[in-house]
């Protein structure tokens, strides 16, 4: 409802504005808190227009401390503060009550859709306009235009498949276009909020742009979150890819789609191509039809977002955003460059959007495999930049998608130095040139060359170097298990033996998983396969560690410093593994809060290690 109730707010004409809220669960509590929502939005938003308040979200904006001395001001402040908590309490504890009683259910019409045979998973299509920006009545408190808001909730059925977020962004497409078919669509996450009032004007100045205008397809903006620790505990703010990276492939007229905080021409997501000689002319200009009812309007959506619509059509194929892969943003911005069309990466110095990013490692380890696997079965499909793109797409654009196309393949490598080095430093097998070898210049050269730059490149973006540490941590974890599984199941699915799945990512945590993550203490609290790798990995380079210098140094007493010297890189190499594993050793053997590694976990980990390091040594 913040992401809702941000949008509604924006400094733009409410005429020409239309909020639309996919609820594809569809729950009649979503539904009665847009109710809610709407009737808090005619005192939010001529508060946010009067004020210029920054964020546009009420729960962000509550949540700075304000000291202000205007008394007019404080005191319209703390009456819409106090109408915002009444309106969180009331959703609130109607979704503890899980059902909205029959006396609330009777004042809107809406309820009507909502009977015993409506489920999460089946259920019908239902539309509802909550405020129709057309009805002169609908005013806020200051007695200006409310915009237009409505409530979605596509058909479900169990015999159609509903490719997921894909789908329900189809179907939004779609209903869009029968409400108010505006000339632009910006789409965001729930849990994303708009941070800046003026981002559809900043927006639009793309789209306008006399000259390259014509071209473009889509502003994606940067993506930023709100719950950042100091040193980004799990590497999640990215802020190396989204300030140089992403740039740099806007400079190609090929930013990929990010899937949130993105401003979409309606036409390319229709699937119109680029022709220079036809030209798309941008009319910004509300298009609802004056002379349809609401019900009408609702009835006429309710046909274009049931399951058999998209059946023998082009939808997800020509037309909206593609189906069959997990990462359908970043496949459906592909189609729509291969089209001719050109995309813009914007990041203004006020984060337009902000978002949550996860709090547990767990989710942000759900989050990437669904990533990674998504972007590596786009690069074996037909839509390989190399191959869809040809001819189409310049090489830099190519190169700067596969730089996230390939990231499960890192997992091999990155697996093989965790793995390998200290096994053999276990049985006193070199794996590099000796130290005073002149053939070990390359080696250091290209250890300490990547990890200075990276470290570099990362505190230029506004990172600490304990954050940049953090960021090699999580790389590691990574690629040691959600990549290596995204690797796998991408090959089986490209064989045929499974089918795509899509993963959704917990939003919502407790207090002390919270906690834990403001003092930067990692949340693993899970027996997961993916923590008993970690733990395993951990276990096995401290085993090698100690086991390798004792067993070389201390039990052979082999005091052959040639011998020794050739070792010290595979040392090195372990210890900084070690050193990347202390928060897991932390979380097997000292930790005692529910953030920890299970007992299972760390008793299975140093029973495989062992088992690891006993067949090394008997061979």
């Amino acid at each position: 409802m913040n992401t809702v109730l941000a949008a509604v707010s924006y400094n733009y004409p409410t005429e020409k504005l239309a909020v639309y809220l996919s609820d594809d669960g569809g729950s009649e509590l979503t539904f009665y808190a847009m109710l809610e929502a709407a009737e808090f939005a005619k005192y939010w938003v001529p508060f946010c227009k009067r004020y210029n308040i920054k964020p546009l979200s009420p729960e962000a904006y509550f949540a700075q401390s304000s000291n202000e001395q205007d008394i007019t001001f404080a005191q319209e402040l703390s009456l819409v503060k106090k109408l915002y908590n009444e309106m969180k309490d009331r959703i609130n504890s109607m979704v503890e009550r899980g059902s909205v009683p029959r006396n609330i259910r009777d004042q809107h019409k809406g309820f009507l859709e909502w009977n015993n045979n409506v489920t999460k998973k089946d259920h019908q299509a239902i539309v509802q306009i909550v405020v129709d920006g057309r009805d002169e009545t609908n005013v806020d408190n200051n007695g200006c235009q409310m915009p237009t808001l409505v409530y979605l909730a596509r058909e479900k059925n169990s015999q159609y498949p509903h490719h997921f977020k894909a789908g329900a962004m189809n179907a939004l497409i779609r209903v869009s276009s029968i409400i108010s078919n505006g000339s632009v669509i910006l789409n965001l996450d729930c849990d994303m909020y708009a941070n800046e009032p003026d981002t559809i004007l900043e927006a639009l100045c793309f789209f306008m742009d006399e000259q390259k205008g014509h071209e473009i397809a889509f502003v994606q903006h940067s993506q930023a979150f709100n719950n950042i620790t100091k040193n980004d505990l799990y590497g999640n703010s990215y802020n190396v890819t989204h300030k140089v990276e992403l740039n740099g492939m806007g400079g190609y007229g090929a930013s990929p789609y990010c899937g949130t905080g993105c401003f979409h021409r309606r036409q390319t997501l229709c699937g119109q191509k680029f022709s220079m000689h036809n030209k798309l002319e941008l009319k910004i200009e509300t298009k609802m039809k004056q002379e349809r009812t609401s019900y009408e309007l609702e009835e006429a959506a309710k046909l274009v977002a049931t399951c058999i619509y998209e059946q023998d059509t082009l939808w997800g194929k020509e037309m909206g955003l593609v189906y069959g892969c997990s990462v359908e943003d970043m496949i459906t911005g592909l189609t729509i460059q291969c089209r001719g069309w050109k995309s813009i990466y914007y990041s203004p110095k006020r984060d337009a959007f902000l978002g949550i990013a996860p709090t547990t490692l767990e989710v942000h380890l759900i989050q990437h495999k669904r990533w990674s696997e998504g972007m590596f079965q786009i690069f074996l499909s037909k839509y390989c930049p190399f191959i869809y793109g040809y001819g189409k797409l310049k090489l830099g654009a190519k190169l700067g998608y596969c730089v996230y196309l390939l990231w499960p393949p890192l997992s091999l490598p990155t697996l093989y130095y965790v793995i390998v080095p200290p096994l053999c430093l276990l049985r006193g097998i070199p794996l590099f040139p000796q130290v005073s070898s002149r053939w070990f210049i390359p080696f250091a050269y290209v250890f300490l060359s990547t990890n200075v730059y990276s470290m570099v490149e990362e505190s230029f973006c506004g990172d600490t170097i304990r954050a940049w540490w953090n960021l090699q941590r999580s790389l590691m974890i990574r690629r040691t298990t959600v990549y290596f599984f995204a690797f796998i199941d991408t090959i089986i699915k490209q064989l045929g033996l499974s089918q795509t799945t899509f993963l959704v990512t917990p939003k919502t945590n407790t207090e002390d998983v919270s906690k834990r993550y403001e003092q930067e203490i990692i949340e693993f609290g899970s027996s997961s396969v993916v923590f008993t790798i970690v733990a395993t990995l951990a276990m096995l380079n401290i085993f090698s560690l100690i086991g390798g210098i004792i067993i070389k140094i201390v039990i052979s007493f082999d005091l052959d410093f040639q011998a020794i010297d050739m070792l010290i890189p595979q040392v090195g190499l372990c210890v900084v593994v070690v050193m990347l594993n202390f928060p897991a050793y932390h979380a097997m053997f000292f930790r005692h809060d529910r953030g920890r590694l299970p007992p299972d976990v760390t008793i299975k980990s140093i029973i495989f290690a062992s088992c690891i390091c006993f067949m090394v040594m008997m061979n």
